[in-house]
């Protein structure tokens, strides 16, 4: 090979080395040490001791295996012995001695429990909560002024208790506890539990992992020395919310309450509505690294069983780190979360909630949402709004079919448009024709991407409004359609017809009640926009029979998506027409409540009592 051969090989090569990835071996500034594992994985042997060699052959050892840096311990007092904790005959974990900037290997809380020595308790709550360095963690020993004095510590987290409760827990405690303690420790717990505090909600609990779950709530755990129990007292008095206006959900005459972010909050705006004995309340904790509690809510003479069990079923069976708002559990126990259409409600109203739990279903809460979810339910129900029942029926009727026209227009006039334009032309009248034509002449796009170039605008000025706080968000969505109509227009962009037929279909996409649904009719829309531009009206009807079978499979918690028209079953008198209220004589058939009848058959007893008087 010659010469300029060799060179342009040895280019070559050097641009590919260039172009490569390789790993550094010094990994400089990455501190995770291997594990053995990664170490018996990559082939690498342990680091030589010190000691051994010279620093020379230390060097070129570690420059051959390529090992990560031994990384830096922190400046800091370190503990030399490490320290043990007690585990009342269950395996223990060995902690190492810390301070600042040193890394716990923390014990298993699961299997912890609460030592008759308060000191172990003392070290095995600091080690948990990584005190001193955990700041907003308030420790304090205190001593209970009985004869002879209890010594004791309690443990709580500032900003998460009430101030007020907490003053008297201590007064309680220290200033009045003038009384004789039982000789026995065992019974000391029991005796302040029944004597001393004056707290209504106090539990005994010998599990770490109770009290830590208890603490994080905002409760106060209270350790005594030679009780292998620790008292908790309800002190809750975190900052929260008060309760608002709906801001999504709003209706012109009814309730004008709305769920916030506290649990306890929203399950007693829903007692407050549902004053029955048989309302019952149960709390599953969800998370494993943050747990947090969500609220199943149904009545028990009437919810059918089965969905009941299948609901906790599903809940009980999450495995996440963390659950913020109930959109995310929505994702985790919904049927079919690949689909487009929700299969679960989620709504802000307490009323709401309430009447579906009357209805036979279940409410669910999570704590920390202002949104509760309602399993099972259909699509026709999220075409529903609660003001459709305290208006006139004549009222209620006309607004849901006028929906069910929007319902349709958000989702396929585009294509339509489309169709007509490129495929059907036969089937507009001439002098549209010619004025549509006329409009278009000057446009250079095809109708095609115009319609895109618009529906796009239109959800960026959507989502703009959105983003923006306050009132300006609204004012600028406005002026911002306005303005880029116009200018469109103007600029020979789009056609006048093209701006009419994009705002009447945002306009349908606004009056779907709920939000989870006209979002995926937002994105139904793109869809029939190519079938229509591809295949006209054939492409149009090719996807509507696609999506009324991938619709009518859906299920929410066994019941049929499309209930009660699709299986047909006993429709009632609220599907689509609003008949008047005393026609509701029975709940949903599809549901299989308990008991199916609402109402009797003449509901209004005036009319009775009205005729009785005639026949006598």
């Amino acid at each position: 090979m010659t010469e300029n051969g060799w060179c342009g090989m040895s280019i070559l090569a050097n641009l590919l080395k260039l172009i490569t990835y390789e790993e550094n071996p010094d990994r400089e500034g990455f501190v995770l040490k291997e594990t053995s594992a990664d170490q018996k994985a990559t082939g690498k042997n342990e680091a030589p001791s010190i000691g051994k060699n010279s620093p020379d052959e230390q060097k070129k050892a570690q420059a051959g295996r390529g090992s990560f840096k031994k990384p830096v311990r922190p400046a800091g007092k370190v503990t030399e012995k490490p320290r043990k904790i007690k585990d009342s005959g269950e395996a223990g974990a060995v902690q190492t001695g810390q301070t600042a900037g040193r890394v716990n290997e923390k014990p298993v809380v699961d299997k912890l429990s609460v030592s008759a020595s308060l000191a172990e308790n003392r070290d095995t709550v600091g080690i948990l909560y990584g005190l001193p360095e955990n700041k907003d963690i308030i420790m304090r020993d205190i001593v209970i002024g009985t004869e002879p004095v209890i010594n004791g510590f309690v443990i709580f987290i500032d900003g998460l208790v009430d101030k007020s409760v907490q003053d008297l827990l201590f007064q309680a405690l220290m200033l009045f506890a003038a009384r004789t303690a039982p000789p026995e420790k065992g019974k000391l717990a029991l005796f302040v539990k029944e004597r001393l505090l004056p707290g209504n909600q106090i539990t005994l609990q010998s599990r770490f992992r109770d009290i830590l779950d208890a603490v994080n709530y905002g409760d106060t755990a209270l350790f005594l020395e030679g009780c292998a129990d620790a008292l908790l007292v309800e002190t809750k008095g975190w900052e929260h919310r008060g309760i608002d206006r709906p801001t999504i959900e709003q209706v012109v005459r009814g309730p004008q309450e709305a769920f916030g972010e506290t649990l306890r909050t929203n399950t007693a705006l829903i007692r407050k509505l549902i004053k029955n004995e048989n309302l019952t309340t149960e709390f599953i904790k969800v998370g494993t690294r943050n747990q947090v509690n969500v609220a199943v809510m149904y009545l028990r003479d009437l919810a059918n069983p089965a969905l009941v069990a299948e609901v906790k079923r599903r809940i009980d069976s999450v495995k996440t780190d963390l659950i913020i708002d109930s959109g995310t559990l929505e994702e985790l126990i919904e049927d079919n979360p690949y689909n487009l259409n929700p299969t679960v409600m989620a709504t802000e109203r307490p009323d709401r909630v309430a009447a579906s739990i009357i209805e036979g279903r279940v409410g669910i809460i999570v704590d920390g949402s202002p949104f509760a979810l309602i399993v099972p339910t259909t699509m026709y129900e999220m075409l529903h709004t609660g003001e459709e029942l305290y208006t006139r029926w004549q009222f209620g009727t006309f607004i849901r079919y006028l929906r069910a026209l929007a319902f349709y227009l958000s989702f396929l006039l585009p294509g339509l448009y489309l169709s007509v334009v490129l495929f059907h032309q036969e089937m507009i009248p001439t002098e549209l024709l010619l004025a549509i034509a006329g409009n278009r002449e000057r446009v250079p796009f095809p109708s095609l991407v115009e319609v895109l170039l618009m529906e796009i605008s239109f959800e960026l000025i959507r989502e703009a409004g959105l983003r923006i706080p306050g009132v300006m968000g609204t004012t600028i969505g406005i002026v911002g359609a306005l303005i880029l109509g116009q200018a469109a227009v103007q600029a020979n962009i789009v056609s006048p017809i093209l701006v009419i037929l994009v705002a009447v279909t945002g306009l349908s996409s606004f009056a779907i009640p709920y939000y989870s649904l006209a979002f995926s009719l937002r994105i139904y829309r793109f869809f029939y926009i190519a079938v229509g531009a591809m295949l006209g009206f054939f492409g149009i009807s090719i996807g509507l029979f696609a999506q009324i079978i991938l619709t009518a499979n859906l299920k929410s918690f066994g019941v049929p998506y499309l209930a009660p028209i699709g299986p047909r079953t006993v429709t009632g008198a609220d599907v689509v027409t609003r008949l008047p209220v005393f026609f509701h004589e029975k709940r949903p058939d599809y549901l299989n409540p308990l008991e199916i009848a609402r109402q009797p058959d003449v509901s209004r007893g005036w009319l009775e009592q009205k005729d009785g008087g005639k026949d006598n």
